[in-house]
């Protein structure tokens, strides 16, 4: 596919370096050399200098023949209107990143009206990813498939928990609840374990089922749900914002530091349940005053890295039970998590996974269409979901007797209302939504993992 991405910031630079990978001829738009260059030493990608809004560096980019135009400057508007003469001129597919919450509530609007195939805000994404963990506060991570009905709960093995040193075909007997475990990380290196793979202490697990199963299994070893009530942000932006509306919906307590006394006005007036306290929230002191150890979870959310790692820390260090920090740069995940702070969450890596899943979903529009993209362990692995639409010969063919992709695990088959972890004599019908996690690959169609004969790798 040809693809041209307007802006080079995180979230270009992340999808150009994806995209590239995956064989698409990449096109990347922008003003700032310094930024162009970065990519055009590191990545297979061509750039080109210039104002993605004008006609003729799009036409140099070949607008007429590209079938997806994703804007991603730091403007909202820039990018309405990207993607707007992006498609007079002939893009066949447009992508626009929306932040500002003014637009929040005109999303859908804005996308009818402009003709926008695909609207992203980050910052609302990252607060919903937030919302999701606080509510089920055992988790590291967590993603959900087929309309929620299943979940993927990403979990340390500690030593206190019985399944640490069980074997896996051991661990569903002895929890007696409907769970696999998909993937674990193990000392950087991800692996789709199989029946005989031993859990250790240390390991990353990420476990998926549904979620009554789920809270099931966490409480069997050990992990026992406390409702979070209290949550302290500090941070006022956007982020912070749209994560104080989800929290509220579920009847936690909010309150925000904000350094600035403007935009504690803004937020009092637009969050009238939280409590919005002018301060710096750095400020060690502040924090205990404003009864830090008294929190049920804490989540730095500033626009700086080293700070929200500095946060967390000392909030885990005041005994806060569960510590999430935003982190705009992949290269400090691993960092972070070796010094235990619970979780982390990237805005920008977000963004980018839900357009590659749009991406991936354009190239099998007519055949069985990917529903749901997630890149996990370390984005060693992938987490997809796709809907069977159309007529293959593997359907109604018990698992044991089909010849599947090395590394590739069939996690679960939903089917209607039922959720079935599969085993060898279970089958894939038309209709089913089909949950894969895949190491080191990208898939397109289930077709391309799934043979009814010879051998697959």
């Amino acid at each position: 596919m040809k693809i041209i991405i307007i802006g080079d910031g995180k979230v270009g630079y992340s999808l150009a370096e994806q995209l590239s990978k995956e064989d698409n001829d990449v096109i990347v738009i922008d003003k700032d050399p310094d930024a162009l260059r970065r990519a055009n030493e590191n990545l297979d990608v061509l750039c080109i200098r210039g104002n993605g809004v004008s006609t003729k560096v799009l036409f140099e980019a070949g607008i007429d023949e590209a079938d997806v135009l994703i804007a991603a400057t730091a403007s909202d508007e820039m990018n309405m209107v990207c993607c707007l003469t992006g498609k007079k001129l002939g893009a066949a597919h447009t992508v626009a990143r929306i932040r500002d919450p003014e637009y929040a509530d005109e999303l859908s609007l804005i996308k009818n009206e402009l003709g926008l195939d695909m609207v992203i805000n980050p910052e609302r994404a990252a607060a919903r990813e937030i919302s999701r963990i606080l509510r089920f506060p055992e988790a590291v991570n967590i993603e959900t498939f087929a309309k929620g009905q299943v979940e993927m709960v990403e979990i340390k093995i500690t030593d206190n928990m019985p399944i640490s040193g069980m074997k896996i075909r051991d661990i569903s007997d002895f929890v007696s609840s409907s769970i696999l475990i998909g993937a674990v990380l193990r000392e950087d290196e991800a692996i789709i374990p199989k029946g005989d793979f031993q859990i250790k202490t240390g390991d990353i697990a990420y476990i998926v089922g549904k979620p009554a199963s789920i809270t099931k299994f966490c409480r069997k070893i050990g992990l026992y749900a406390q409702k979070i009530k209290n949550v302290m942000i500090v941070g006022g932006g956007r982020i912070a914002y749209y994560l104080a509306k989800f929290l509220e919906e579920s009847g936690m307590r909010i309150k925000i530091i904000e350094s600035s006394h403007e935009r504690c006005l803004t937020l009092s007036e637009l969050l009238p349940e939280a409590l919005i306290i002018h301060g710096d929230g750095s400020d060690e002191s502040l924090l205990y005053s404003e009864n830090l150890q008294e929190m049920g979870a804490f989540v730095s959310l500033t626009g700086h890295d080293e700070d929200n790692l500095m946060l967390a820390l000392l909030a885990k260090q005041a005994g806060v039970p569960k510590v999430i920090a935003k982190i705009s740069r992949n290269n400090y995940v691993n960092l972070i998590k070796s010094l235990g702070i619970d979780s982390i969450v990237n805005p920008g890596q977000i963004t980018t996974n839900l357009i590659l899943m749009f991406v991936r979903g354009l190239k099998n529009a007519l055949g069985n269409p990917i529903k749901s993209l997630y890149r996990i362990v370390n984005n060693q692995a992938e987490a997809l979901e796709f809907t069977i639409n159309e007529p293959a010969k593997f359907l109604g063919i018990p698992l044991k007797h089909l010849k599947i992709s090395k590394d590739i695990l069939v996690a679960v088959i939903v089917r209607k209302n039922e959720i079935i972890i599969p085993h060898g004599n279970d089958s894939i019908k038309r209709g089913d939504s089909v949950i894969l996690i895949a190491k080191n690959r990208q898939i397109f169609d289930l077709n391309e993992i799934i043979s009814t004969e010879g051998s697959v790798d």
